[in-house]
C-alpha cells in the first residue's frame, strides 16, 4: 500500500489553478479509477498512461489504483494530467523516488509510446508555477511558449523516460532559457498608402494615442477599411506585462499563440456574420472570444449595422468594464477584454447618402431604420464619430502635394503622447475613471461653458460628457500641453458626429 502526490495545473479561463494528483496503489482486484470531476479526455488518460508506462519499460501495477484530482469541485479537462498521473503511479509503486516530487509541477499529454505532446495554455501554467516557486516539467513543443515568462524554471522533456531519468538523478533535464527578445515589428502596410483623408488620419492618431473607440461613417470605397487595417502600424509595442496577458489569452484559445508577434498589439476583424458567442466567448468549457483576443489591441467591426442587433449589444458591458464573465451551469470564467473598438458603416442602406455622385435614393425612413440597427447606448460608448468623405480624383491619382506622413512618424507621436499619460496617471486616457477625470481633465471656466452649451444643444449624455473630456485630454497630450485648451475641447466635441446629426 502506497500513496504518491504530484502537482499539476488545470485551466479556468486564463488562470491555471493548482491540481494535486494523488495516486493510491493498494491490494485488491486490478482496477484504475479516476475521481475529482474528470471529463471524458481525462478518463481516457488511463489507457494512454498504461501504454506509455509499459512501452517505456516500466511495470504497470497489477493492483487497485485510485487517482484523485483535487480540488474535487474543479472540472478537469484535456490530456494535460497524463504526465502527472504516470509519475504518480510510478512513484506510488516504488519505481521512482518520491523525495523531490513536491519541487516540481508537471503537465503534458502522453502518447502510447511514452512521448510527450504539447498542451494548450502552457503560458498561464508557467506564470503560476513561477509564482509558486516550483520547477515546471513540460513537453518540448510547449517550452518555447512558456519560455516567454521571465524567471520561470522550465524543464522540457521529450518523453516519460527522460522525466524519470531526471527524477532519479541519472540524466538531469536542461533548463530552458527564457526567450523575451524584443524585435521591432515590420508591417507591409503604411498610412502613407492612403492618399488624402488627413482629418481621418488625425482622428486615427488621436484614437491610437488615447486608446479611444472610433466609428467611421462614409460611402463605400472611401478608405474606411484601409485606414482601420493600418491602425496597428501606429500603436506602441506592448509592455511585458501586457504582452503576457494577451499571450495567455491566445495560448488557451483555438487560434494558438504566434510567438514572433507576442509584443505586437492584437488586431481582430471578425465577419459581420459572427455570433454573440464568437465575440464574447463561450462553450461548455468557456474559451475567449474576439473581444478578449483583442485585449490591449483593437477590434475592427466593418459594416457595423450588418451585425445582428443582439450581437452588438453584448459589447456594451465589456466596453465599460474591460472584462467579460461567462457563466455556465458548472463553471464560470473571467476573461480580460480591454479592447479598442474601431467600427465602420455606410450612411444609408445603399451607402451613398450625401455623396457628390447623387446616387442615393433612400428615403428618410429607410435611413432611420438602417442607423437604428446600432443602438444609442452603444453609440454613446464610442468616443469618436467621424465622417469619411470621398477623396477627389486628383488626390487619388497624384497623392497630396506635401506627401503623406508615414506610420513611423505618426507612431512616434503616439508613443510620446502615451508616455505623457503613463507618467501622469499610469494608464491610457480612455481608461480613466470618473474620479480620475476630475483630477486630470480640469477645464477653465470658458471650457466648462463651452462643454455645457454642447451638452444642451446636442442632448449629450453624462457618459458622452466624460468621453469628451478624456478625448480632449488626449488631444492636449499630443499637442504637448499640460492643460486642456478651448481648441482641444472644441476638436473633441466635433468628433461627436452622430450625436450632432441626431
Amino acid at each position: 500500500m502506497s500513496l504518491a502526490v504530484v502537482y499539476s495545473r488545470g485551466r479556468s479561463g486564463i488562470d491555471a489553478p493548482l491540481v494535486t494528483v494523488e495516486v493510491h496503489v493498494s491490494n485488491g482486484l486490478p482496477a484504475l479509477n479516476i475521481v475529482g470531476l474528470p471529463e471524458a479526455a481525462v478518463k481516457e488518460s488511463k489507457d494512454r498512461v498504461r501504454g506509455a508506462i509499459i512501452n517505456s519499460h516500466f511495470e504497470f501495477p497489477f493492483q487497485r489504483i485510485t487517482i484523485n484530482l483535487a480540488p474535487a469541485d474543479l472540472p478537469k479537462e484535456g490530456g494535460r494530467f497524463d504526465l502527472a498521473i504516470a509519475l504518480g503511479i510510478l512513484a506510488a509503486s516504488g519505481q521512482i523516488p518520491q523525495t523531490n516530487l513536491q519541487e516540481y509541477e508537471c503537465i503534458g499529454e502522453l502518447s502510447l509510446g511514452g512521448d510527450l505532446r504539447a498542451i494548450p495554455g502552457s503560458l498561464p501554467v508557467a506564470i503560476h508555477c513561477r509564482n509558486a516557486d516550483r520547477q515546471l516539467i513540460l513537453p518540448v513543443d510547449s517550452a518555447s511558449e512558456a519560455a516567454l515568462i521571465r524567471n520561470a524554471k522550465l524543464l522540457p522533456a521529450q518523453n516519460l523516460l527522460q522525466v524519470c531519468a531526471h527524477l532519479t538523478g541519472q540524466s538531469p533535464l536542461s533548463v530552458a532559457v527564457s526567450n523575451i527578445a524584443i524585435e521591432q515589428t515590420v508591417y507591409d502596410i503604411d498610412f502613407a498608402d492612403v492618399h488624402g483623408q488627413f482629418h481621418v488620419k488625425r482622428a486615427m492618431e488621436i484614437a491610437a494615442a488615447g486608446a479611444h473607440n472610433l466609428l467611421m461613417l462614409g460611402p463605400p470605397g472611401t478608405g474606411k477599411s484601409m485606414l482601420a487595417a493600418r491602425l496597428p502600424t501606429i500603436l506602441p509595442e506592448l509592455s511585458e506585462q501586457e504582452a503576457q496577458e494577451t499571450a495567455a489569452i491566445a495560448s488557451i484559445s483555438d487560434h494558438g499563440l504566434d510567438i514572433s508577434k507576442w509584443r505586437q498589439p492584437p488586431f481582430r476583424a471578425p465577419h459581420h456574420t459572427a455570433s454573440a458567442a464568437a465575440l464574447v466567448g463561450g462553450g461548455s468549457n468557456p474559451k475567449p472570444g474576439e473581444i478578449s483576443l483583442s485585449h490591449h489591441g483593437a477590434l475592427f467591426l466593418d459594416e457595423l449595422p450588418e451585425f445582428d442587433r443582439k450581437v452588438l449589444e453584448v459589447l456594451r458591458e465589456p466596453l465599460e468594464t474591460g472584462h467579460i464573465t461567462i457563466s455556465r451551469a458548472n463553471r464560470q470564467a473571467d476573461f480580460p477584454a480591454r479592447f479598442q473598438l474601431i467600427a465602420a458603416m455606410n450612411p444609408c442602406p445603399c451607402g451613398y447618402l450625401g455623396d457628390a455622385s447623387g446616387r442615393c435614393h433612400c428615403t428618410s425612413e429607410q435611413v432611420a431604420r438602417y442607423r437604428a440597427r446600432v443602438s444609442g447606448p452603444l453609440l454613446d460608448r464610442i468616443d469618436m464619430h467621424l465622417e469619411v468623405p470621398r477623396v477627389p480624383l486628383e488626390v487619388l491619382r497624384k497623392g497630396a502635394k506635401d506627401g503623406e506622413e508615414t506610420s513611423r512618424i505618426i507612431r512616434q507621436r503616439v508613443i510620446e503622447a502615451r508616455a505623457v499619460a503613463g507618467k501622469r496617471q499610469g494608464k491610457t486616457n480612455a481608461a480613466l475613471s470618473a474620479k480620475e477625470i476630475k483630477i486630470f481633465c480640469e477645464l477653465s471656466d470658458a471650457g466648462h461653458r463651452l462643454l455645457e452649451q454642447a451638452m444642451e444643444k446636442f442632448g449629450l449624455s453624462h457618459r458622452a460628457y466624460h468621453r469628451i473630456l478624456k478625448l480632449a485630454r488626449t488631444i492636449a497630450d499630443l499637442a504637448g500641453c499640460k492643460d486642456i485648451q478651448i481648441a482641444h475641447l472644441s476638436e473633441a466635441i466635433s468628433y461627436r458626429k452622430l450625436d450632432r446629426t441626431r
